[in-house]
């Protein structure tokens, strides 16, 4: 693991990692979180990837997280007789839920999603292939859309349909995914990502089908619709984690919102204490590159400057030429970005009063040693919510979150600053709890003699929700015990 670095790298599995070699080569690039995008492929094909992954994580020691991405009501055309089109500007097309699938030709194709025909009207804008072809509404029935080509271009296969504005009525978890929560949990998932959310309530039913199911990932809300924007605040609240996704959000709200409303959902996950991912064409050029365009490397460094606790590839690492490299690159923008004196003001946004003990001591931690000559932070954790806590302060200071629990592990992946280490704790006298977490800690070459460290933990050692105290202490100051175990 890279331990300078603090943002948090996800990638996506795909053909391109189904090399062991490339895939291993992109786990100790830094990668610590796997997507698993399961719009694509069945679902034999995403175990024997994520066995893979975990298979050649666990030989170098390194905990990763899995993040299942389920499909959502994607709303696509269906398939044309030659696969493609060209679409000019000003012509007429139709969009028919009552046609073959396979019929699509120059003048209409099939419509997949039945209610699209009621949920439009004359004047509305339609986008295809994520806003690169536009059409207006002219008139409808029931099963037909009547339209004009506003934006004109190639127009291919199952290209996805966006309204402006939002306003589409499919709900966030259709059948398929609700199959699929089933087969996340199976495969111990550590995320589920909820696709096209629209309010609190989605977030809510699939925290119900997992819990039914007998699985504890976490729950991420992933934004990319307009309405998500208007209900923001529940959704984020009643979420695990929060997904900008940049892609179809930039389709429905338009792409010259997106920068202000990626900073407004940042700042706003911060303040519920929620990790961001900020995703979708961060590196694009490199799926077929061998580096990032200029402005890429800006967009990544933006989203690391407004405090995102992850960046995302798709396709860079799914179908991509080079996503050894691309994981890399991801790698050197954040740690360059990192260093900028922005990422390092000590700050909080929470302005209301604190509710939980665990939350006050995270808060304190992190002001002392951001105040006091710290080199690392121990958080003792079953949970893994005083890391949490603690990774929402903005720092250079390494948290490092001890846990008996690899669940616990692998849910530290994605928080930021933050570095999961296997540590049972519950073995061991209390006597020289402090002195077995700072020797962890040496044997790995993060401290050294004379190093000042903060540890923070609870007073019953294995319980959930006990952190309740914290100590500062000196590499070599504790009494030397060679046997540490009760």
């Amino acid at each position: 693991m890279n331990y300078l670095r603090r943002t948090k790298i996800v990638v996506t599995l795909g053909p391109s990692l189904d090399d062991p070699n490339m895939l291993e080569r992109v786990i100790l690039f830094g990668a610590v979180v796997f997507r698993a995008n399961f719009s694509h492929g069945d679902i034999s094909m995403h175990e024997e990837r994520i066995n893979k992954v975990r298979e050649i994580a666990a030989k170098h020691k390194k905990p990763v997280a899995i993040l299942v991405d389920l499909q959502g009501p994607k709303i696509r055309i269906g398939r044309f007789k030659n696969k493609k089109i060209i679409l000019q500007e000003g012509q007429q097309f139709v969009l028919d839920t009552a046609l073959d699938e396979n019929a699509g030709d120059e003048k209409t194709v099939s419509l997949a999603y039945e209610n699209l025909p009621r949920d439009v009207k004359p004047g509305d804008t339609l986008l295809l292939d994520d806003g690169r072809i536009v059409f207006k509404v002219l008139r409808t029935d029931k099963t037909r859309i009547e339209c004009q080509v506003t934006v004109g271009g190639e127009l291919s296969n199952n290209k996805g349909i966006n309204r402006l504005g939002g306003g589409l009525s499919a709900p966030a978890l259709t059948d398929k995914d609700r199959i699929d929560i089933k087969e996340a949990v199976r495969l111990k998932a550590d995320y589920i990502a909820i696709s096209f959310p629209r309010q609190a309530d989605d977030i809510k039913e699939a925290r119900v089908l997992v819990k039914a199911e007998g699985g504890n990932p976490g729950i991420i809300a992933k934004i990319e619709r307009a309405e998500a924007i208007e209900n923001l605040d529940s959704i984020i609240q009643v979420s695990d984690a929060v997904m900008i996704a940049r892609g179809d959000l930039g389709v429905e709200i338009g792409d010259a919102e997106l920068p202000a409303m990626q900073k407004k959902i940042i700042k706003l996950a911060g303040i519920y204490n929620k990790p961001v991912i900020t995703a979708t064409q961060m590196l694009e050029t490199m799926t077929h590159n061998t580096i990032p365009t200029r402005a890429e490397v800006s967009d990544v460094a933006n989203a690391v400057l407004d405090g995102t606790d992850a960046v995302m590839l798709s396709g860079e690492t799914a179908v991509g030429l080079y996503p050894d490299k691309a994981v890399a690159a991801m790698d050197r923008i954040c740690l360059s970005a990192e260093k900028h004196h922005a990422t390092k003001i000590s700050h909080h946004p929470k302005l209301k009063h604190l509710r939980y003990v665990d939350e006050a001591i995270a808060l304190a931690a992190m002001y002392t040693a951001n105040h006091l000559d710290i080199k690392a932070i121990i958080a003792l954790t079953e949970s893994g919510t005083t890391p949490l806590l603690m990774s929402r302060v903005n720092s250079t200071i390494p948290v490092y979150g001890l846990s008996r629990h690899e669940a616990t592990l692998r849910r530290m992946t994605l928080y930021k600053d933050v570095y999961p280490i296997p540590f049972d704790a519950t073995h061991i006298d209390r006597r020289v709890l402090n002195q077995a977490a700072i020797l962890e800690l040496q044997k790995r070459d993060i401290l050294k003699q004379g190093d000042l460290v903060l540890i923070t933990k609870g007073d019953l050692i294995g319980v959930h929700g006990r952190t309740n105290s914290v100590k500062i202490v000196t590499v070599g100051d504790l009494p030397h015990h060679t046997d540490v175990t009760s």
